[in-house]
Parts: structure tokens; sequence; C-alpha cells
């Protein structure tokens, strides 16, 4: 059960950072940055990936309350067409630091890469699973992320938004080569500068 896994709890004064976005074709890359309270053990803690959707809205709730500090930031579409996918994604991990209202002792960073920042820092592969810090982070940023898909979904309810949260399914796909795309489309992404090169000659008020 989920409730057995015991997480690597890291150093005092430690922050996890971790992304939700990198993939998609359409909306920001969010970053979060949580430092746990050692006092105020969350239950339940892990990939956010591998947790259903209520589970992630209750511990998004447990770690907002019950964190010593946390923030979410993000890069947004015009950021990821200008500097790439990459380097929006550290910009919005630098950020989601940067707004933490105590400063962290040690950053450790999910994946195999760190923004060039001033803290301490280390990158840890898969610690979305294995470091509880991170998996908050990753929680936090899913959560965020797939809130303001949802929200999108709302004002372009043809592409789907809030079933794939912008991810490249072929029901996506069909929507962008039918539609076109949106203001929150990737334009650097392939999928969408296709769909640019080659417009639909559908009119949209006619669908």
């Amino acid at each position: 059960m989920l409730s057995e896994i015991v997480l690597h709890l890291g150093p005092a004064g430690l922050c996890g950072v971790d992304e939700a976005g990198r993939g998609p074709l359409a909306g920001p890359v969010v970053a979060a940055a949580v430092m746990l309270d050692p006092a105020r053990p969350i239950t339940g803690l892990r990939d956010s990936k591998k947790l259903s959707a209520a589970a992630r809205e209750r511990l998004a709730d447990a770690i907002r309350s019950h964190a010593l500090a946390w923030c979410v930031a993000e890069a947004s579409v015009a950021e990821i067409d200008s500097i790439n996918i990459l380097q929006a994604t550290l910009l919005a991990m630098r950020r989601a630091v940067e707004g933490l209202t105590r400063a962290p002792d040690e950053v450790w960073v999910d994946g195999n890469r760190c923004p060039d920042w001033p803290w301490r820092s280390q990158a840890v592969v898969k610690g979305d699973d294995t470091v509880a810090a991170i998996a908050a982070a990753s929680i936090l940023a899913k959560t965020e992320r797939d809130r303001f898909m949802c929200r999108l979904h709302d004002d372009y309810p043809q592409y789907g938004f809030a079933r794939h949260m912008g991810y490249g399914t072929a029901r996506h796909l069909d929507a962008l080569k039918l539609h076109g795309a949106c203001p929150q489309h990737r334009r650097s992404f392939a999928p969408v500068r296709r769909v640019l090169d080659h417009p639909p000659t559908v009119l949209k008020g006619h669908l």
C-alpha cells in the first residue's frame, strides 16, 4: 500500500524540487519547491504520476498546510518557445526556490540536472519516488498544472485539455489538425509547428 512506502527525508533544511509539463504540446511548464517539516510528517507521499487525482489533491492540501515552506512557479509558453523547454524548466525551478519564504540549506532536484544557482544542490534520478521533499514537489507541480489545463479547457474545449493535459495524444493531434493551434500551444514543438505550416482549411465556426 502507498502508506507503507517510506521515502528518504534527507538532511535538515532540505528543499525538494520537481516539475510538471515538460512533454506536453500546450501550457506552461510548472515547478515546485518544498521544504518539509520533520515534526509534521505527511503519509502517502510518492511520485505524483503513481497517485490518483484524488490522492494528489488530498496530499497537495496537506503539503501546503504542513510544509515549512513551499512555492510553485512556472515558465510560460512564450518562454518555452523562446529559450527551449529545458532552459524554461530550469528557469521555473529557479523561480520556485527563489519564491520560498525561507532559504534552504540544500536543494535536491528530481532528474539528472540542476539549474545554475547559488544553493548547494544535487540531482537525484527518480527522486520523486525516493525522496519525500521531491515527491511533495512533484505533487504540487502536477496538481497546479492540471488545474491550469482544466481552466484552459473551459476556454478551448475543442482540444480536450481536461482529459490529456496538453500531451500529444491521438485525440489532441486530431484536434490540432482540425482546429489549428490556440495561443497556449507551444510553437517550438514539432507537432504544433507542422500544423502551423499546414493550417486547417475548415472554418472553426462551422465545427
